[in-house]
Parts: C-alpha cells; sequence; structure tokens
C-alpha cells in the first residue's frame, strides 16, 4: 500500500528499492529526485491509512510473469522470478508479486504513521514507518511528551504549548538583541582602554591586547573599532573562552606595503599559546590550546613587529 500510495502522490517513477518488513515497523527505500516534503508526506500516510479503513480483502494467486504485468503488477527491486509467481492484491488499490506473509484484509494493519524521510544515497530515499501497535505506543510516547512539555511550560492544556513556545521565542529574541547591545557598548569601552595604552614600534602603532572572555566574532569586532580609530597601525587582541585562545589581528592598509602582513603576526603569537592560523595581509585570526600563554603571547608582539621592520 505504501509503494502505491507513493507512485499515487509522487509519480510513477518510483520504484522499490529495498525493503524491511517487522510485525510492527517498516522500512522502505524507493528512487525519487528530491526530498518528499512535509505536505507530501502528509498525503502518503493519509492515502494509506485510508486504504487501510477501507479494510480491502488481500487475495494471492499464482500466475505467469506475463499475466501478472499485463495486470499491473508491480516487481520488487531484486527479486528474481520464475515461470510461475504469486501475485498478491489488495483489493483494486495495490497488485505485487510477492511471496511474503500477508495480513487477510488491509484493516488488520490497524494504524500506519510515517516517522521518518531522508535521501540514502544518490536518487534514493527512505521512509521508516511504524504500524498497529507500534504506532500505537509511538503515538503514546509523542503524547507523554507534550504533557511533559506542557508541565515543564507551566500552561493549562496542550493547545496552549504553541503559544508558550512563540512567545518564549520572542522574549529569547529580545534578550539576545539586549545582550548584543551591551557587547557592542562593552567592546567600545574595550577598544577606548586599549587604544589609550597603544605603544609605537619603530614609528608603527601597535595595540595589543587581552580582552575578557569573547568569541571570534567579537574579538573580531572590537579589532574593527580599533582599526576605525587608530586610521594606521597594527591591531593584536587574544581572549581565551572555554579553554581555547583565540587571537586577531588587523594591519592598516599603508604597513602592508612596509612588509607588515596581519598573518605572519598572528602565526607567531599563535605559535606561543600552542596553536596556529593566519589569514590576508590585512586580517588574520588564530586558535591556540593554551590559555595560560596567552598574556605572554600577547606581550610578544611588540618583539614580533620589531622584527620584521
Amino acid at each position: 500500500m505504501l509503494h502505491q500510495a507513493l507512485k499515487d502522490v509522487l509519480g510513477d517513477h518510483v520504484n522499490q528499492a529495498g525493503s524491511y518488513v517487522g510485525p510492527d515497523r517498516l522500512r522502505f527505500d524507493f528512487s525519487h529526485f528530491g526530498q518528499v516534503t512535509e505536505e507530501e508526506m502528509k498525503q502518503i500516510e493519509q492515502v494509506v491509512n485510508e486504504r487501510i479503513a477501507a479494510n480491502y480483502r488481500v487475495m494471492t494467486e499464482e500466475t505467469t510473469v506475463e499475466e501478472a504485468k499485463a495486470k499491473g503488477a508491480m516487481a520488487l527491486f531484486g527479486e528474481k522470478y520464475g515461470s510461475v509467481v504469486r501475485v498478491v492484491h489488495i483489493g483494486e488499490y495495490s497488485i505485487e508479486l510477492c511471496g511474503g506473509c500477508h495480513v487477510r484484509s488491509s484493516g488488520e494493519v490497524g494504524t500506519f504513521k510515517l516517522v521518518s524521510e531522508g535521501g540514502i544515497g544518490a536518487g534514493v530515499r527512505r521512509i521508516e514507518a511504524v504500524t498497529g501497535t507500534g504506532a500505537y505506543k509511538y503515538t503514546v510516547d509523542r503524547l507523554e511528551l507534550l504533557d511533559r512539555t506542557q508541565q515543564l511550560l507551566k500552561v493549562k492544556t496542550n493547545e496552549d504549548v504553541p503559544r508558550r513556545v512563540t512567545q518564549l521565542l520572542e522574549e529569547l529574541k529580545e534578550k539576545d538583541r539586549e545582550i548584543e547591545s551591551m557587547s557592542a557598548k562593552l567592546g567600545n569601552m574595550d577598544a577606548k582602554k586599549l587604544l589609550d595604552e597603544k605603544k609605537e614600534i619603530n614609528g608603527v602603532h601597535v595595540v595589543a591586547g587581552v580582552v575578557p572572555e569573547r568569541d571570534m566574532d567579537g574579538l573580531r569586532q572590537i579589532a574593527d573599532e580599533l582599526k576605525q580609530q587608530l586610521t594606521e597601525g597594527i591591531v593584536v587582541l587574544g581572549t581565551s573562552k572555554d579553554g581555547k585562545v583565540n587571537l586577531v589581528t588587523t594591519v592598516s592598509k599603508e604597513l602592508i606595503a612596509r612588509g607588515y602582513k596581519a598573518g605572519d603576526i598572528v602565526k607567531q603569537a599563535a605559535a606561543i599559546c600552542g596553536g596556529g592560523g593566519g589569514g590576508r595581509p590585512d586580517m588574520a585570526q588564530a586558535g591556540g590550546k593554551r590559555p595560560e600563554k596567552l598574556q605572554e603571547a600577547i606581550e610578544a608582539v611588540p618583539e614580533i613587529v620589531r622584527s620584521i621592520s
């Protein structure tokens, strides 16, 4: 029934490419050129359940391959057929060549529930489903999960769950915006402090410092802020988070022509922290495994710059 439903919903190009059928679950591989959409999944499930509810009588007969195919029987993937074949009819809906065991009527399946769909190779998809007691248990488990979610969200009914989740997501977005705004302000404060502590090495302005816990994006943001305010110079920033070191270096355009390259500078600093990295002449980043060496790496920046001149 699933094989025929796939043809009905997706097209006649669908053919079986492997399967497993157990008492309460099944796996069905089939040829198809793209992902099965959520709407198509709903249609397939509905078609199969309608055929189950119709309680078609399942009949078998033995005939020749030619006669079976003349009746429209579908041959199954990988099967080799002799001169006489077994044909299974599910009412007037489905007819296949098959030697396997079957229910006496489609209604004995009880319920059919699609669980997953995905690609397993070029042009081959896989559907997994549960039936009968397996479908009942699957549904009960999902309802229990919904009940637990309702309790955690402290809403009166399961119907209130989507509304509360939407509300929490909006609140989370607002908190993220507040954190982003605060992070930007802190970044500007850090940038101002570092700028006040800039050094001059062989006529080159150098800003180097350790910034409190930041991710790489936050570190780049501060480096960009410093680059704009410094006009001409070299910026090397480092931070440690979750036991890892992040380093960012920027070099102004004028200094690149004099041989200062961000990739070379950050690579030497990162080596002190047990890491490495690189990038463009004007901007580069690196990582390290030894956060306890970060301060030493930053303090080494003036000497690194001096060695390039």
